[in-house]
């Protein structure tokens, strides 16, 4: 019964964010998203690892680290639960992007997003507002294109902070 109406909520959640997008522009929803790709992350990585000597290297350690942690139990979860995409799932409703796999549950830019985010609060604090705040955009922005429940950017979130709190007390 609980499980059955959190995935009511859920779906009702989707359906007033996803509302908002319907018959508009999303080029910038979609361009936000794309920032999560993973690109910038292997770039702002670099660039610290070559520029920023105090805590450049261990940066770019931790931080690869991390993503080899996030990436076969973000695979590994979205085989468990096999849940549809909203795309997929939901009648009358198209995805403003083409989602790069099947299953929803996490997202899985939502968990980079907040793993990078995590990493660099902890080493750039002043930058930590920053980095949350784009990675929540970057949560919100998967929700508002289609391709995610707000439940699975919850998740993804959960992910990648978990794994990006296990990276730093390893390395950091």
């Amino acid at each position: 019964m609980l499980l059955k109406s959190l995935t009511k909520y859920d779906t009702n959640l989707f359906y007033r964010l996803y509302s908002l997008t319907v018959k508009r522009d999303c080029r910038s929803i979609i361009w936000l998203s794309k920032t999560g790709d993973g690109y910038l992350y292997l770039f702002i990585g670099a660039l610290l690892w070559a520029f920023e000597p105090e805590h450049g290297e261990l940066f770019l350690y931790t931080a690869l680290m991390a993503y080899a942690l996030e990436l076969p139990i973000y695979v590994l979860l979205k085989k468990m639960f096999k849940r549809p995409r909203p795309c997929d799932f939901l009648l009358d409703l198209t995805a403003h992007v083409t989602p790069s796999d099947k299953f929803s549950l996490p997202s899985g830019h939502t968990a980079a997003a907040c793993l990078m985010a995590s990493i660099v609060a902890h080493y750039y604090p002043p930058f930590a507002v920053l980095a949350y705040s784009w990675a929540a955009l970057i949560g919100l922005s998967r929700v508002l294109l289609g391709v995610h429940y707000p439940s699975d950017v919850v998740a993804g979130m959960l992910l990648g902070i978990t794994i990006a709190s296990l990276s730093i007390s390893i390395l950091g």
